[in-house]
């Protein structure tokens, strides 16, 4: 992508211009998808977020830093984004929490035996509780105690989350290979 003409969009949707704002949509649209459908339970849902997350690029646009990459800053937004649409399911259902530690699995990750779209498929599957510990985790990259931090729920349960997301894939996996 030219960062010249990415810089223009950003100029213009500063000044609530329509046509900037829609390029700037149209633009980054695949790759805010791709971002949020990991969080959705399906593609309408992920939709949503995408949607609600560019409402928040428009509304924020005047604090991006040109001297960041956009593509980060967006990033940031749709996480964000997904992690408050979690919050707001989260009220509606009851999350389980154990109160016994699960030790780490082994190293070898799920990951590598799937491919991509089929992974997402499955993960899409799961609880939304489950769903979006295992993206920050395993996709994301984040702590238990930053996903703590993040969705306002105790290490123990992040972790706890993780560990039944892990052992849900691993039932559909095993169910998909055979």
């Amino acid at each position: 992508m030219d960062e010249f003409i990415i810089q223009e969009l950003i100029a213009g949707c500063k000044k609530k211009d329509r046509k900037s704002q829609k390029g700037l949509y149209q633009l980054f649209y695949s790759y805010a998808m791709r971002m949020c459908i990991r969080y959705a339970k399906d593609k309408d849902e992920a939709i949503e977020l995408v949607n609600d997350g560019f409402m928040r690029v428009f509304i924020h646009i005047h604090r991006y830093e040109e001297k960041r990459s956009f593509k980060a800053w967006l990033s940031t937004i749709m996480i964000n984004t997904s992690i408050d649409h979690y919050r707001k399911q989260i009220k509606r259902i009851e999350m389980e929490e154990l109160n016994a530690r699960h030790e780490m699995e082994d190293k070898e990750s799920i990951l590598s035996h799937i491919h991509y779209e089929e992974l997402i498929k499955l993960v899409q599957r799961l609880s939304v509780a489950y769903r979006t510990v295992f993206n920050l985790f395993a996709i994301d990259g984040y702590t238990h105690e930053e996903i703590s931090s993040m969705l306002s729920i105790s290490v123990g349960t992040s972790k706890s989350n993780l560990f039944k997301a892990r052992e849900q894939l691993k039932k559909m996996l095993k169910q998909h290979r055979d």
